[in-house]
């Protein structure tokens, strides 16, 4: 009898020390890396899963599990306790480059009556590009019987992708325009709308145009879909050089794209929005943030943040906390968090209880500088009662003075995304101003691209044009690049930029 007891408790007593340092390990693994201080609450920041491949899309399942897809092709849940990752799928047929790939997913919200996930992605076959929309049936662990629903141009930009269901239970896509901007206002294209079907692939009868999948039109490339608790539909979206968006969507409306930019603020959109009767965006960004994911938060976990849109941003590299009114018909505050602490946000999702998931998307094709080697991450933002990291932080107020007040800041806002901080650029895509014969050459050729953007046949990547910006601006922003990726060239006048925007 002792002998037994004596073998118990050496074998309770591993099992004891092994959980115990499982424990630790997690915990170690999840700590807190930063706190974020609020009026009244503290969150803490902390990473729950780590060395994903371009984590697309994250969403919260039923089963308590977090869903992601990975860009180039794997559907995975991930344990938010552990960080253990279990792939449940791989779609062979996507086709990643550059925005490409397996990009939105959504799961059903009844999924015992409605077992269906639905994703979109890329496919190429020789020259040609498509989006594809695809229902997958749930079983157990496993998903099978795949159904396409709907398949649209695509291209190797501008596909949009995210997907929701809506309180009526009815599919919505955010798609793009392929990059071509035309298709966004003609009503017999898919491109660059919402579209609205049924779960089985069909066109719902109270549709605005009888047998069209379209439900609101004239949209760049949109890449944030959520639902409020009233049913409110709002969107994030990409503008070109200037007016990044989130807009509320409304059955039928007109959002602009590609006539007009944002707010209507020229007389040529003032114009063009009485004859169509366009929308407004609740919020527009110049410059531009590159907003991502957006969710609602409707939760009193964190109530400083209650009732507004939680939104990733890439370009921008923070987290914004976008507080609508009761109505939820307008947004009255636009607060910055996490400003270049974990590099670009690309997907955000809530759980029920109220915490918040980041997923970073530093190994995407367009990084600001070399991913840290735990990257690409799921952050988790949730509220707790005591500080317990080093770095302590808090928020700050978009104002509409964006505080640029030298050349080094103009052009890492205006340029530095494409042609990088250091002027090298991305090969094959943006080209490098650093030892360019144009940065060295004539004034004139480099202030005329300036102004008026490139457009180069068979490059997808367009460069856009910058007479938004004023005289001075515009000089402050060629001399800087002629000063630090020049050879030995004079300076540009404000004046020579008056000349040729003429």
């Amino acid at each position: 009898m002792k002998l037994y007891g004596i073998i118990l408790l050496f074998l309770t007593g591993t099992a004891l020390l092994s959980c115990t340092s499982e424990k630790k390990e997690i915990e170690q693994f999840r700590k807190a890396e930063i706190n974020i201080r609020l009026e009244q609450s503290i969150l803490e920041v902390s990473t729950i899963a780590e060395g994903l491949n371009v984590p697309w899309e994250i969403l919260w399942g039923s089963d308590d599990m977090l869903w992601i897809t990975e860009q180039h092709g794997d559907i995975s849940k991930i344990n938010p306790s552990t960080g253990e990752k279990k792939r449940i799928l791989t779609i062979p047929e996507v086709w990643k480059n550059r925005t490409t790939g397996l990009l939105g997913m959504v799961i059903h919200p009844d999924i015992k009556s409605n077992p269906y996930v639905f994703v979109d992605y890329t496919v190429k076959r020789g020259k040609k590009i498509v989006s594809k929309l695809v229902r997958y049936t749930l079983l157990r662990d496993t998903l099978i019987s795949p159904k396409v629903l709907l398949v649209i141009p695509g291209s190797s930009g501008h596909n949009g992708s995210r997907l929701a269901i809506s309180p009526k239970g009815k599919l919505l896509w955010a798609t793009g325009d392929a990059q071509k901007g035309n298709k966004a206002q003609n009503i017999k294209s898919l491109n660059g709308k919402i579209l609205r079907l049924n779960i089985d692939g069909s066109v719902p009868e109270d549709n605005p145009v009888r047998n069209s999948y379209v439900w609101a039109k004239g949209f760049r490339n949109m890449q944030g879909l959520t639902f409020s608790n009233r049913g409110y539909l709002y969107t994030s979206e990409h503008g070109d050089a200037l007016e990044d968006e989130v807009n509320l969507i409304l059955k039928g409306d007109n959002y602009g794209w590609p006539d007009i930019e944002g707010i209507h603020d020229t007389e040529e959109e003032k114009i063009y929005a009485l004859r169509k009767t366009t929308k407004e965006p609740l919020l527009s960004w110049t410059p531009t943030i590159a907003p991502a994911g957006i969710a609602f938060y409707g939760n009193s976990a964190i109530p400083e943040w209650q009732n507004s849109l939680i939104l990733s941003t890439l370009k921008g590299r923070s987290l914004r906390v976008l507080k609508l009114n009761q109505e939820g018909d307008k947004i009255t505050d636009d607060n910055i968090f996490l400003e270049n602490e974990f590099g670009r946000l690309r997907s955000v999702c809530m759980s029920p209880d109220g915490e918040i998931y980041v997923s970073t998307s530093n190994r995407d094709w367009n990084p600001y500088s070399q991913p840290a080697a735990n990257d690409d991450r799921i952050l988790r933002i949730k509220r707790v009662s005591e500080i317990k990291s080093d770095k302590v932080i808090t928020g700050k107020k978009a104002t509409a003075n964006t505080g640029i007040d030298n050349a080094e800041q103009l052009y890492a806002v205006y340029c530095g995304s494409c042609h990088k901080n250091d002027g090298s650029g991305i090969p094959g895509t943006f080209p490098a101003l650093k030892g360019s014969a144009l940065v060295s050459g004539k004034g004139a050729d480099l202030i005329k691209i300036f102004l008026n953007g490139k457009k180069t046949p068979d490059k997808t990547e367009q460069m856009p044009g910058f007479k938004f910006l004023n005289d001075d601006e515009g000089a402050a922003i060629l001399n800087y690049i002629r000063k630090n990726f020049g050879d030995k060239v004079g300076p540009i006048q404000a004046s020579e930029i008056k000349k040729y925007r003429r």
